[in-house]
């Protein structure tokens, strides 16, 4: 963060991170005690810091004592444990000694009690059982069964057991043997949280396809009971009209989630879900692919105009001289009511050059340090620093692939640096 002059998105903003609820509890100014590693003692004691600055799960302290002077300022997380609330230490029995020598405090202070009686009137610290607050449970369990998206063959779902659960990532194993012609991956990550991810019994509810026989999945069906609870319901306001079969929009290309293209809705699904195809793709409905109405990856016509987004058109087209109203003409259809788009737009908090961690959606085992690039109403552009600008993905602010700078740290989860950095920071 120093060395790209950047700030951190905050905790605030992710909304299915560790502590986002309680993240006012948190404010730059606050004092906490914290090991002081400038003592010479053969016991560990502790000091009194201030924050004075937080990016993601991390704060940047000060030792009392040190004022304006940042020499000596040190990062530390703010949900590891290191941190304690004032008053820990006299709860704990445990010793608050002040920095000693003069090269770690860059003035005299004659008497440190009244010296720290003066700078904690009217001073917040951590609430008390803000150690517990940090909850990272979640109910889905290894061994459970689910549905999922095939990675391979976006327009058919694959029956999959999840083998390791990391902080909502799951590890998911393919259950039925995979065909070596198709160099299909025999694992599959992704969040607990993930449209790709559905409960076993799904496909067959709503009407999508699905590569794994019907048998095996009622046979299943036991295991179905506690991934409802997880999956949020999605309300579908059918006033009047809904999507029809036939009609145009623009949709974020699953296969490389930088572009936005011109697509067709060519099947309408039970519960609000679409089949959506790439104008100009393979004329079959293997390359076909489900959003719900609701996702941020369905798009009114010329919402890329109205942005300056690039839009990815079929062939046959100039993009400098593509228009909407000639397009629906030439293929004598209509373009999706822009009403039926899910525009909600809460202020979220995310701006350009905010730092985060990101999951690689086209290889989403790997986490790795982000950059937000844009900002368009729901969608943000997220770029993987030390990566080509072709690697850009569009996100929504909600997305569970985006996590607080920390967040790794925080749930064991391997971070992935920028390319060339290696481990030379953290």
């Amino acid at each position: 963060l120093e060395k790209e002059t950047s700030a951190a998105a905050s905790v605030s903003c992710f909304r299915h991170a560790p502590l986002c609820l309680h993240w006012d509890d948190v404010a730059l100014g606050m004092k906490v005690e914290v090991l002081n590693t400038n003592a010479v003692l053969p016991s560990e004691v502790y000091w009194i810091a201030t924050v004075i600055q937080i990016a993601g799960y991390k704060a940047l302290l000060r030792y009392e004592g040190f004022e304006h002077d940042s020499s000596r300022d040190f990062w530390c997380s703010l949900v590891s444990g290191e941190l304690k609330p004032i008053g820990w230490c006299a709860t704990m029995m445990k010793l608050l000694v002040p920095p000693q020598g003069e090269e770690h405090v860059p003035r005299k202070i004659p008497d440190w009690k009244e010296y720290l009686l003066k700078r904690l009137i009217g001073a917040t610290t951590l609430p008390v059982d803000f150690d517990k607050m940090v909850d990272l449970f979640i109910s889905i369990k290894t061994g459970m069964h689910v549905e999922v998206v095939d990675p391979v063959h976006v327009s058919h779902t694959r029956l999959a057991v999840i083998k390791s659960v990391t902080a909502g990532r799951l590890r998911l194993a393919f259950s039925e043997k995979k065909d070596d012609s198709e160099n299909a991956p025999s694992e599959f990550w992704c969040h607990a949280g993930s449209p790709l991810l559905h409960p076993v019994g799904w496909s067959s509810r709503v009407g999508h396809p699905t590569k794994t026989p019907g048998k095996s999945r009622l046979n299943l069906a036991h295991h179905q009971g506690p991934l409802f609870r997880l999956i949020t319901p999605r309300t579908v306001y059918m006033e009047k009209s809904f999507f029809e079969e036939g009609m145009k929009l623009e949709a974020i290309d699953p296969f490389n989630l930088r572009n936005i293209c011109v697509a067709t809705v060519h099947k309408v699904l039970l519960d609000g879900y679409l089949l959506l195809g790439i104008d100009g793709s393979a004329n079959s409905s293997s390359d076909w692919f489900c959003y719900h109405a609701s996702s941020h990856a369905i798009l009114p016509v010329n919402f890329c105009k109205k942005n300056d987004i690039p839009l990815t058109i079929p062939p046959g087209y100039d993009p400098q001289t593509f228009s909407w109203g000639k397009y629906l003409s030439d293929t004598n259809s209509k373009a999706a009511p822009p009403r039926l788009m899910n525009a909600d737009y809460p202020g979220h908090g995310f701006y350009p050059n905010m730092k985060l961690e990101a999951a690689n959606l086209m290889e989403p085992r790997l986490v790795c340090v982000a950059t937000v690039k844009r900002c368009v109403g729901r969608l943000l552009l997220i770029h993987f620093d030390g990566w080509e600008n072709e690697y850009d993905q569009w996100v929504e602010y909600q997305s569970p692939d985006i996590y607080p700078v920390g967040w790794c740290e925080v749930t064991g989860y391997q971070l992935q640096p920028p390319p060339g950095l290696g481990n030379q920071s953290q």
